[in-house]
């Protein structure tokens, strides 16, 4: 299902820098240009250097202090009933989700990512007795999957391991390790997922898996967790984290959007559990992000098309969206076509946006590549600023907390840094 990756797009983060204050220059324009506005983005070291800042940006830029107390264990009682810090000013504003429609313009267009969450996360044991532990990132073919595996020692390729099924399956279901994956040095590995009927992956892990909450959720997952941990409009299975943002929507807030004259589009990303993954590296140019499938339907294409002829915003629902919009708009893919790829883009102060006018976003970990993401868009002191509200407001953080709306950043989208 996925395909190799588009130089353009890895070069997606890149600033063009030099002596004095840091650029952005469209060098060329695509030679197959999309439906919206796409250019590609000249090869460079990227410096992440901000605009009348005479050093880069670094890892610690993005860092705050969050109380662990604001990390939100559970979802709000109803999906729209969260608390939304309305960005899109000089100063914030304090909102319910469901207000989100009055926030909207008639034009508009949002683009959701129709994602599925699978039940990635299985259990069980190595000939030896061990415990193991599989999260499985991607379905690839023949039965086969690429997971992560937790286990005290790796067991030889060729090994088969037990796996607990739902109680009272008897399914006799099993993994075998066929390697590491996508490379022999890769950092997934490849098993073949089987039981006594022959089902598919999507199929056992619907059955016998359990949902995938992030790590910073401490308890074990429930049935609240397999409603609630998924959207509404929930619709190609292949993620193992949810696109957050998404799951304030309910269907009440939809048909108030949709009575609003805003229209709706979808993109799919599949999640990784790299999205979890804290940026280590102080130089931002040494971090290496992880790849992660996406798919730019025709449908959605024409709508930013025909949104962007009206005059409406194009208003993305996460930044797995961003991640995804931006992606395509870099890529060299042909018009009149659905369009998929692998993505490892890195947005970081200075990229240029082409795609996306405004975001709807929950609250990012510290030093994380998301972080970096809504920095990049509304401008660095903005972001930080509306986090201080934030925790000064004893708002919910992270993949069960609340959410912010902002505006991408018309000036200057960096700015001097400013700490929490």
């Amino acid at each position: 299902m996925s395909s190799s990756l588009p130089d353009t797009v890895s070069r997606a983060c890149v600033p063009v820098s030099g002596h004095g204050p840091a650029r952005r220059v469209r060098l060329r324009q695509c030679a197959s240009p999309p439906l919206a506005r796409r250019f590609c983005q000249p090869l460079t070291t990227m410096t992440a250097l901000t605009a009348g800042l005479q050093r880069p940006f670094t890892l610690s830029d993005f860092d705050f202090q969050l109380p662990p107390e604001l990390i939100a264990q559970h979802p709000a009682p109803e999906r729209s009933g969260a608390r939304l810090l309305d960005g899109t000013g000089r100063l914030p504003v304090d909102r319910i989700f469901r207000e989100l429609p009055g926030l909207l313009q008639a034009g508009d267009l949002l683009v959701f990512n129709d994602t599925r969450v699978m039940n990635a996360r299985l259990y069980g044991e190595k000939p030896t007795g061990g415990k193991v532990e599989l999260l499985i990132e991607r379905v690839l073919g023949g039965n086969q999957v690429a997971a992560h595996m937790r286990v005290s020692k790796k067991p030889e390729v060729g090994s088969t391991l037990s796996l607990t099924g739902a109680p009272g399956s008897g399914d006799h279901l099993s993994a075998t390790l066929l390697g590491r994956w996508p490379d022999p040095t890769g950092a997934l590995f490849r098993f073949v997922l089987s039981n006594d009927a022959g089902d598919d992956p999507y199929t056992l892990m619907a059955r016998h898996g359990h949902v995938p909450l992030p790590p910073y959720i401490t308890h074990a997952d429930s049935a609240e967790d397999a409603q609630r941990y998924q959207t509404v409009f929930a619709k190609n299975p292949g993620a193992v984290a949810a696109p957050t943002a998404a799951l304030h929507f309910d269907e009440a807030l939809l048909a108030a959007i949709d009575a609003q004259g805003v229209q709706r589009a979808h993109v799919t990303l599949h999640v990784g559990a790299g999205t979890f993954a804290p940026v280590k590296t102080e130089n931002l140019a040494l971090h290496q992000m992880h790849s992660e499938w996406y798919e730019v339907p025709l449908a959605t294409q024409q709508a930013i098309q025909q949104c962007r002829a009206r005059g409406g915003r194009i208003v993305a629902v996460g930044t797995t969206t961003v991640r995804t919009l931006e992606s395509w708009a870099l890529a060299p893919a042909p018009e009149g076509r659905t369009f998929s790829a692998d993505t490892r883009i890195f947005i970081t102060p200075g990229f240029e946006f082409n795609i996306v006018d405004a975001l709807i976003t929950n609250f990012h970990l510290p030093k994380s590549s998301l972080m970096m993401l809504v920095c990049a868009f509304a401008g660095h002191p903005h972001i930080m600023k509306l986090y201080h509200h934030a925790i000064a407001g004893r708002y919910r953080f992270f993949s069960y907390g609340d959410a912010m709306l902002l505006s991408r950043s018309t000036g200057d989208l960096t700015g001097e840094p400013l700490s929490v």
